[in-house]
């Protein structure tokens, strides 16, 4: 049974400057404009300037992980939101489009740090997508934009400070003249 995602996130604010990306799959574009209609409200509510919002379009699921990809690597963003809709046809087309696309979306944000959420709908049919998208079963545009405002308050509240030193590794030398020990 299908569900809204918790509410807890709802508090998630934006700090001034944090700029945040939107990258959304055309196919099925009806049902992803309203994914994307979702997590712009989410952004808007948490108080993201617009001049701090990007949204950019490509042709499906399949290609959203590689545009975060690119995008991620400008390092302008705390987070990308990505939202699209995949649904269920008589080929195994919709397991490997929706398996690759939740898979790229994850690798991204762990191969760069950069939070990289997933606002894409995988349903069996177009009836199910429109509850995600709106309907009765919440807006995964919007959840997914609430999950990066927190993940890109997490991200920079556990930013590292200095580089870690791995844990076997001499500690570094002194500068300088080398001094003798007195016996």
């Amino acid at each position: 049974m299908a569900g809204r995602a918790p509410s807890s996130h709802r508090r998630a604010r934006s700090r001034p400057g944090l700029r945040f990306a939107v990258v959304a799959g055309r196919f099925n574009e009806s049902i992803t404009k309203r994914l994307l209609d979702g997590a712009l409200h989410a952004l808007d509510a948490a108080g993201v300037a617009e001049k701090d919002l990007e949204v950019h379009w490509v042709p499906g699921a399949f290609e959203l992980p590689q545009a975060a990809l690119h995008l991620a690597r400008t390092r302008r963003f705390a987070a990308i939101i990505c939202v699209g809709c995949v649904i269920r046809g008589q080929t195994p087309h919709f397991d490997f489009v929706a398996g690759q696309a939740a898979a790229g979306i994850q690798r991204v944000g762990l191969d760069t740090g950069v939070p990289t959420t997933f606002g894409v709908v995988t349903a069996l049919t177009e009836a199910q997508a429109w509850e995600r998208a709106g309907g009765d079963v919440g807006n995964r545009g919007q959840e997914a934009a609430y999950a990066a405002l927190e993940m890109a308050e997490f991200a920079q509240r556990h930013a590292p400070t200095a580089r870690p030193r791995p844990i076997d590794a001499r500690p570094p030398r002194p500068r300088g003249p080398a001094k003798r020990a007195r016996r």
